[in-house]
């Protein structure tokens, strides 16, 4: 029998199709002088969510020049960075620095939308922006609640603009999301709510070295104290007057109590007002700054953390503090209902009197162990939504649809 050529000759090989170079990312963070972990913290989980679960698709890296140190030359090398440091690193030198590595990225996301102007520096790559809150453009959206000087109203006319050009704009909340839709501030079709996560970092379980700094720091977790914990920087959204307040009112209930800051010294005016008080400044315990994993100790010993900011865009502590166990007293905000759901205990923005009998209660319900320990089921649970992975595959799912990549 006469076999054919195809019958004789071996099968051929099947040729693996070509291994597809990653997708770069660059991740466009906040100058490092200008002191902002939270925009920091946001910047490194996106990069740790992409390489995690991006399966090899995504190579992404956080980008940030030096910012140029003007008061440098004229002053102490270790000065804090100056408003005119600021204005020049922001609007000319990162710009520049910016357009040279734009050659290197397929796509950039910027992670604060203060720096949103960077997107008209970038016109031939697609850019996403995170919008964290309004805070940037008060003074163009409500001039009567923040008077600004004209020059600006200026420089944020620029930010607002280079929002508007983004490819795509991922709010932390439905809140942002609403708001930016309500000003006219961004096409609805390019909005996608993904909420931040929490850092794996913030957990119950206990870890000694952690915990041993904290005890350091605040004296052993005895018992004879009663801590309630603010973390949040020193600004007037969140009103630390207000908190100082509810701290007055409720040490006279519970002498034991004590009040731990996170997040900044409190101004010559507030310790005023602790003298006023009738507040001793050694029953508010100031922390320097302290490591994610010792925040996180400080966070479990706590009786309860309170969140009395008048308006948020997301409300990181309030995750953090729920990823410990630790119950959350909150304003009654739109923001941290979406964040905390049925875990958080809200109160009234204004009501000092509610705000002092609904932490009082809580107080209280520390010596039901039955109720305490439901508390701590119910902020554990609620922190499970906020997930690296969940943020993550949100945040790709963003990329791959400004890119026109099929998903996987």
């Amino acid at each position: 029998m006469v076999r054919t050529l195809a019958e004789v000759a071996p099968a051929p090989r099947p040729v693996a199709a070509p291994r597809r170079k990653p997708v770069r990312v660059g991740i466009v963070a906040d100058f490092v002088e200008e002191r902002w972990p939270s925009m920091d913290l946001a910047a490194e989980l996106t990069e740790m969510g992409i390489d995690r679960y991006g399966g090899g698709a995504f190579d992404p890296e956080i980008l940030r020049p030096a910012m140029p140190r003007i008061r440098g030359r004229f002053g102490p090398a270790e000065a804090s960075a100056s408003n005119v440091d600021r204005y020049l690193g922001r609007y000319v030198a990162y710009p520049r620095w910016l357009r040279r590595r734009a050659r290197d990225f397929r796509i950039f996301h910027v992670i604060d939308h203060s720096y949103a102007h960077l997107v008209d520096h970038l016109p031939n790559k697609p850019v996403v922006v995170t919008c964290h809150d309004l805070d940037a453009f008060r003074s163009l959206v409500g001039p009567e609640r923040e008077a600004r000087p004209w020059w600006f109203r200026a420089t944020m006319k620029r930010v607002m603009a280079g929002l508007g050009h983004a490819a795509h704009v991922i709010c932390d909340t439905g809140a942002v999301r609403d708001q930016l839709v309500e000003l006219g501030l961004a096409d609805p079709q390019r909005l996608t709510v993904v909420p931040l996560p929490v850092h794996p970092d913030f957990a119950p379980d206990p870890d000694s070295a952690a915990d041993a700094e904290a005890a350091r720091l605040l004296g052993p977790a005895d018992g004879s104290a009663i801590d309630l914990l603010h973390v949040g920087i020193n600004v007037p959204r969140k009103r630390l007057e207000f908190l100082l307040r509810i701290f007055a009112a409720l040490r006279e209930r519970h002498p034991a109590l004590r009040l731990v800051r996170v997040g900044g010294r409190l101004s010559a005016e507030q310790r005023e007002l602790c003298g006023e008080l009738g507040i001793p400044l050694d029953r508010v315990a100031e922390l320097p700054f302290i490591s994610r994993p010792v925040l996180a100790a400080v966070y479990r010993r706590a009786a309860a953390m309170l969140a009395t900011s008048k308006r948020e865009g997301f409300g990181w502590p309030v995750v953090e503090a729920m990823a410990c166990g630790t119950p959350v007293v909150a304003s009654d905000l739109r923001v941290f209902r979406e964040v905390g759901g049925e875990a958080v205990t809200y109160v009234p923005v204004r009501d000092l009197q509610a705000w002092v009998e609904t932490v009082d209660r809580l107080i209280l319900d520390r010596g039901d162990r039955r109720q305490w320990a439901g508390r701590r089921e119910a902020a554990l649970e609620r922190a499970d939504a906020f997930s690296l992975e969940s943020y993550a595959r949100g945040v790709l799912a963003v990329y791959r649809q400004v890119l026109g990549m099929r998903e996987g």
